[in-house]
C-alpha cells in the first residue's frame, strides 16, 4: 500500500471538493453559511476505519477497493451514493 500515495490524493481530493469552503444552506427564515461536517479516514498499520464505522483490515476486499479508488483519484465508490458532490 503505497500511504505517500493515498494521502496525497485525499489532499487533492479535499480541495476539489472544496476544504474549507462554506457552503450556503437554506433554513425557513433565510439562509446561513455553514462548513460541510469533515468525513474521517483512520490509516492503521494493519486497516482503516472510514467514517465511524467497524475497524476493517487490509485483507478484506471492500478495503482494498476503497484504498484502490483513493490511489486512482477518486473519492471511494463506497461513498459516491451518500457523498454525490463529495466529502
Amino acid at each position: 500500500i503505497d500511504f505517500d500515495l493515498i494521502l496525497e490524493n485525499i489532499k487533492d481530493l479535499n480541495s476539489l471538493f472544496g476544504e474549507g469552503i462554506s457552503q450556503i444552506e437554506h433554513t425557513p427564515r433565510g439562509a446561513r453559511l455553514r462548513r460541510p461536517e469533515p468525513f474521517p479516514l483512520t490509516l492503521y498499520q494493519n486497516g482503516i476505519v472510514v467514517g465511524h464505522g467497524a475497524f476493517r483490515p487490509y485483507q478484506h476486499p471492500a478495503t482494498q477497493q476503497c484504498l484502490q479508488d483513493i490511489m486512482d483519484g477518486y473519492l471511494p465508490s463506497e461513498l459516491q451514493p451518500r457523498y454525490p458532490d463529495g466529502v
